[in-house]
């Protein structure tokens, strides 16, 4: 005990010596600021005793004064603005103490085990982290009665006592992933964190930091007239350099008291707490799995998942079942889970679902028609289902855009529907056609290179979302890498979510959602060539088809954001951006703060709509049904089980042209491509 309590000493001192530090800066501008005021005190008391008289004083006096008016309304101004400027809070769902007092019971014996001051207050965040959040600002005053994006104060007096005392914000994959035990081992040295935070220097060093912060957010708003634009850039301009001044030693703060607060902690729990640090890691990769496989697609189809950390606790269980790695994992959900701590677990599992729907999507705050929850249950029916014919539906509608035709000559009567031999005939790649060659670089920075002949004179590589799709004549003859219309970003480096049924054998699956349009957003020409590359090796028309899709991908999310927020859709060729520049920080009218919607290039927009498409079919004609995969997000059934090798036949069918294999795995499965399947 005697070197735990030395290492909180030394990690509370160099706290504290590091929050002087932030304050001496703050003392410092204090005393710039007031030495022309002194200097005119100076020189007006000088001409008033008769030490410092003449025209030169008196010149020099006048000008002193103005300059010392004018930098103490500029202090003041600054000062002002610091003061009132309100801090980023983090958006959580607010635990009251009667919901559940168990929890509240298990944090307040924590804090008296640890010696320090219990928060004032529990709040949930849809996240696997866990921190406390200084929310004493006048500006985080009691929320509105609706708002579910702040913390409610608890009643009484017991408020009033511990008012000072930061908010314990919990990620809520913990409660329902770990157990009791584990769970308070976590949440030890946050919660050992709260008693560097009541010393008073480093209380208000934080509070000058925070309200920096918050200014500088606050002036890179654009000013309504050239007055105000040129006062807030002067304030911002002087709020970044304290900032920057401060910048070395809250930092050094900050780990002291981290360092104060581990040590503080391993008299609590310390063995169990290497134990709960595994489920720490498991659970985010839980989460984020969810998050991106299984929550996203069926947000895009206006559903929110009510239940997701019933999801955590199924993924992560599904998880121990594949992974023998995890085998160990399962044998503790014997024992009581943390969730048990609420009086109501389910209705706080909904609200922290809403939530993230929208932090992590933008969607309302609030149910309707077009924004309803689904449960698990309903999940297969009313998102995955609704999803692959949608995209059956878009695929289709583009064939129909580029001119492709219905049913071939001499097809049966009634064929002329979506049927899947139309696609699959439109993307066979006869002997004539070859898919399109990699791009040779040292042939595309040599300008003396010879022109391709057969490329269209005047064909434009930086196709825009909302201008259309070429006609087909257009499309055979133009360089097909050319009119993808895809988001300028690295395929390879982000992750590409997609509602498409079954895995891949390579890193990425095909079946992790992928947001609609969000590959579509780019005519700057800084991703033409990712693009191209992305779509190099694929065949002329699978190309044509990849910008088809992608450009009214691009058209549906214009047309969406503009209902929802109540203005016209942007003419075609606009560029279609995320929130609007000039929102304040952590700003719900800017939701989705967070999104998990990285950019899909043309090539996975177009395996996404086949394999969607085959789905269909398979549902429609061989009795297969769509499902849910835990890790893997919607799925392909048939008889009950899943099959992981139709990405493989897709990927061929994309960028060979070769239709044989994925014939092949259709007529293994009795489905009839030729048999029109019904769409959305």
């Amino acid at each position: 005990m005697t070197g735990i309590g030395g290492g909180v000493e030394l990690g509370a001192q160099a706290a504290r010596s590091r929050a002087l530090a932030v304050l001496r800066v703050r003392s410092r501008a204090l005393a710039v600021a007031l030495l022309p005021a002194a200097v005119a005190v100076i020189l007006l008391a000088g001409g008033s005793t008769g030490h410092l008289v003449g025209g030169g004083w008196d010149a020099a006096r006048w000008a002193v004064s103005v300059l010392a008016l004018l930098v103490l309304a500029a202090t003041a101004a600054v000062a002002l603005v610091v003061a009132r400027a309100r801090p980023a809070v983090t958006p959580t769902v607010a635990v009251a103490e009667e919901s559940a007092p168990d929890l509240y019971r298990m944090v307040r014996d924590l804090a008296d085990r640890l010696d320090v001051p219990a928060p004032s207050a529990i709040a949930l965040t849809p996240d696997c982290d866990s921190w406390l959040e200084d929310r004493t600002h006048p500006a985080h005053g009691p929320p509105p009665a609706r708002d579910q994006d702040d913390l409610s104060d608890p009643v009484g007096p017991a408020r009033r006592r511990s008012a000072a005392a930061p908010v314990l914000v919990i990620g809520s994959p913990f409660l329902w992933w770990m157990r009791v035990g584990e769970l308070r081992a976590v949440l030890a040295p946050v919660v050992a964190g709260t008693g560097p935070a009541a010393h008073p220097d480093i209380a208000a060093a934080r509070r000058f930091i925070r309200g920096l912060d918050a200014a500088v957010a606050a002036t890179s708003t654009d000013g309504r007239g050239p007055l105000a634009r040129a006062a807030r850039g002067g304030i911002g301009r002087v709020s970044r350099l304290l900032l920057r001044g401060c910048r070395v030693h809250a930092a050094e703060m900050e780990r002291g008291v981290a360092a104060a607060a581990a040590e503080r902690a391993q008299a609590v729990d310390y063995g169990l707490r290497i134990v709960a640090q595994e489920q720490v890691g498991l659970a985010y990769a839980g989460w984020d799995r969810l998050l991106t496989r299984v929550a996203l697609p069926a947000w895009r189809m206006g559903r929110w998942p009510s239940r997701l950390d019933v999801g955590v606790v199924a993924a992560l269980t599904e998880l121990s079942r594949r992974d023998r790695l995890a085998e160990g994992f399962a044998s503790r959900l014997g024992e009581r889970p943390a969730c048990d701590l609420l009086e109501e677990p389910g209705l706080m599992d909904e609200a922290v679902s809403l939530l993230a729907a929208r932090l992590f999507h933008g969607g309302p705050a609030e149910t309707g028609p077009d924004w309803a929850p689904v449960g698990w249950e309903e999940y297969p029916e009313e998102v995955v289902d609704r999803a692959w014919r949608t995209d059956a539906a878009r695929l289709h509608r583009v064939l129909d855009t580029l001119g492709v035709r219905r049913a071939a000559e001499g097809a049966a009567p009634g064929t002329d529907g979506p049927t899947l031999s139309r696609v699959l005939d439109h993307l066979t790649t006869t002997p004539a056609e070859a898919p399109v060659p990699a791009r040779d670089p040292a042939a595309d920075a040599d300008p003396d290179a010879t022109p391709d002949p057969d490329a269209t004179p005047g064909t434009a590589h930086h196709a825009t979302p909302g201008t259309g799709t070429a006609t087909p004549d257009d499309q055979a003859t133009s360089d097909p890498q050319a009119a993808t219309a895809s988001d300028p970003s690295d395929p390879q480096a982000a992750t590409t979510p997609g509602p498409q049924p079954l895995t891949t054998p390579d890193d990425q699956p095909a079946d992790a959602p992928a947001a609609p349009g969000s590959a579509d957003h780019s005519d700057d020409g800084n991703g033409t060539e990712d693009d191209d590359d992305d779509l190099a090796g694929t065949t002329p028309r699978g190309a044509a088809l990849a910008a088809g899709l992608s450009a009214q991908l691009a058209r549906e999310e214009a047309r969406t954001q503009a209902l929802a927020s109540g203005t016209a859709p942007p003419p075609p060729g606009t560029t279609t951006g995320p929130a609007a520049t000039g929102t304040a920080l952590w700003d719900d009218r800017a939701l989705p703060l967070l999104p998990l919607q990285p950019p899909r290039t043309g090539r996975e927009i177009l395996t996404a709509h086949i394999t969607a498409m085959v789905c269909c079919a398979a549902m429609d004609t061989a009795g297969a049904t769509p499902g849910l995969d835990w890790l893997d997000g919607p799925t392909l059934l048939v008889d009950g089980a899943r099959r992981p090798d139709l990405a493989l036949h897709v990927r061929s069918l994309v960028e060979t042209g070769d239709p044989a294999p994925l014939r092949a795995w259709l007529s293994d499965l009795g489905v009839r491509p030729e048999k029109p399947v019904r769409l959305v």
